[in-house]
């Protein structure tokens, strides 16, 4: 398994060892030891999975307090274009983003700790994303940024997207609250 930085601070690549024969393929998704070498030190605590058609846009959401979710993010099924984005007040990368594709042909995972926002738009006809957190859902804690915000200026790469209504009415990056201060 190689963990790979990316310019955000605390947010990895993970491309895992793929054993392929004839008969199929196998890798390891998580393994706690691995991980936490990686300095990736929480539990998970809740999976997800959601099954999205092409164009949807899903994001930009995050947690706060003491339900901050950290996440692993897996495609199962399809491809997407995964977007996160630095939330924590101070941080050298604070309103930065970064977008990585990802399917089910190359099998890299991320992981996106506490204090960023995150999202993703389906690039195939369909894509089931798997996801790990750290913390369960709560509704009263989630937080959001419209996924058109011009400051962010992030390219979708899908066109007429579909977005929940939830969504549609994040705020922009310049109105979120200081829920992350970077330490």
């Amino acid at each position: 398994m190689k963990f790979e930085n990316t310019e955000l601070e605390g947010v990895k690549i993970i491309t895992p060892d793929v054993y392929c024969d004839e008969r199929g393929n196998f890798f390891e998704i998580f393994q706690a030891e691995k991980y936490r070498e990686m300095g990736m030190k929480d539990n998970f605590v809740q999976d997800n999975q959601s099954f999205s058609k092409y164009r949807t846009i899903r994001g930009l959401h995050y947690q706060v307090g003491e339900y901050a979710q950290g996440k692993l993010i897996h495609i199962i099924q399809g491809k997407i274009l995964d977007v996160v984005v630095d939330v924590r007040f101070g941080s050298p990368t604070f309103g930065k983003y970064i977008s990585i594709e990802l399917s089910d042909n190359d099998q890299k995972f991320i992981w996106i700790p506490a204090g960023f926002a995150h999202g993703f738009s389906v690039l195939s006809d369909t894509a089931t994303v798997f996801y790990k957190c750290t913390a369960v859902y709560s509704p009263s804690h989630e937080r959001g940024i419209i996924y058109n915000d011009q400051t962010l200026s992030i390219d979708w790469k899908v066109v007429s997207p579909h977005v929940s209504e939830k969504d549609n009415n994040h705020p922009e990056l310049s109105e979120i609250q200081k829920d992350y201060i970077y330490k």
